[in-house]
């Protein structure tokens, strides 16, 4: 009976209907007109356009859709997230699960790939772009900082006054993927200290090689002071992030150091981490050496983005910003 009761519609008024439709996805955008010509917005899936259209932007015309691709290829999630804000075209091509598969897989490259697709599968519903945003991880394209003050009395001068100083000083991490990371701690501004944060940097900048793992969100990190009485520093983490996918603050929950044996380690390049594996916290192996779980210097790191070195916040003297709040 349906079929007795359906209205056959015109061809004149069904076209109509469509150009009516077609007229709410077209949106004025004013940059566009650096162009010289006014572009329409592509066709989105399941549009009721379905003519073959070939877009007049300068951009698409001279660069093929090949090119646009590996240039996409090449880019960091961070800059992914910012040329898909570009335009219609571009914010699709950039939702193609190849260029979020591959970070993922360097990102959490520790967990194996069987396990990584695991996780996609069971945890994120076959998304790589939802598994870079929900996924804690450590970024590597920055430095964390943990910027830390304290009051430290001066010496009185002819019993009249008592000078008080403001001392502050920063702890520094550089995270890499396969699982080691660098650590320095130190007086110097985030723009002076980024230049030495890499493998190249000499003994004299007190930069110290560690090894580091992550479970779920957890940080389990130690370095190695090497020298006549060996310690290990053992620190252990918990990432956040102020938004989704951001993992920009880094909670630190506990920050031991111990003695080890000179036998226990044969090559400051050694795993240092797998040495102090299921270590407790008031655990040493050099009586010289006691172990010292400490309670100061506890600030949050933040994340810093080797673009921002220069920029941040964090480079002001104490005379400007006595105390900071990682948020």
């Amino acid at each position: 009976m349906a079929s007795d009761c359906a209205l056959s519609v015109p061809a004149e008024l069904e076209l109509a209907l469509r150009l009516k439709t077609v007229k709410y996805f077209v949106t004025k955008r004013p940059w566009l007109d650096l162009y010289g010509i006014n572009v329409r917005p592509v066709a989105p899936v399941g549009s009721v356009s379905r003519k073959p259209y070939v877009d007049p932007a300068l951009i698409h015309r001279c660069l093929p859709d090949e090119l646009l691709f590996e240039v996409f290829a090449r880019m960091n999630p961070q800059d992914l997230g910012r040329a898909s804000c570009v335009c219609r075209k571009w914010r699709y091509t950039i939702r193609n699960p190849v260029f979020w598969r591959s970070a993922c897989l360097k990102a959490w490259q520790l967990s194996g790939v069987v396990e990584n697709y695991k996780l996609l599968q069971s945890k994120y519903e076959g998304s790589w772009r939802k598994m870079w945003l929900l996924r804690p991880r450590v970024r590597t394209d920055g430095i964390y900082v943990s910027r830390n003050t304290y009051i430290r009395a001066g010496i009185a001068e002819w019993k009249v006054t008592n000078p008080v100083h403001l001392v502050c000083y920063y702890r520094y991490m550089r995270f890499f993927p396969a699982g080691r990371f660098l650590y320095k701690n130190s007086s110097q501004k985030v723009k002076d200290v980024a230049k030495c944060m890499n493998f190249r940097a000499s003994a004299a900048d007190c930069v110290f090689k560690g090894h580091y793992t992550l479970s779920d969100n957890q940080v389990e990190a130690a370095v190695l002071y090497p020298g006549m009485r060996p310690t290990v520093l053992r620190i252990r983490l918990r990432l956040r992030g102020t938004i989704v996918g951001a993992n920009n603050r880094m909670d630190l929950l506990s920050l031991v150091t111990s003695g080890v044996n000179d036998s226990e380690v044969n090559d400051p390049d050694e795993d240092i981490l797998g040495v102090v594996e299921g270590w407790q916290d008031d655990e040493s192996h050099n009586p010289d050496v006691p172990a010292v779980s400490h309670n100061r210097g506890m600030m949050s790191f933040v994340f810093v983005p080797f673009n921002e070195v220069e920029t941040t916040v964090l480079n002001l003297p104490v005379e400007k910003m006595d105390y900071f709040v990682p948020g």
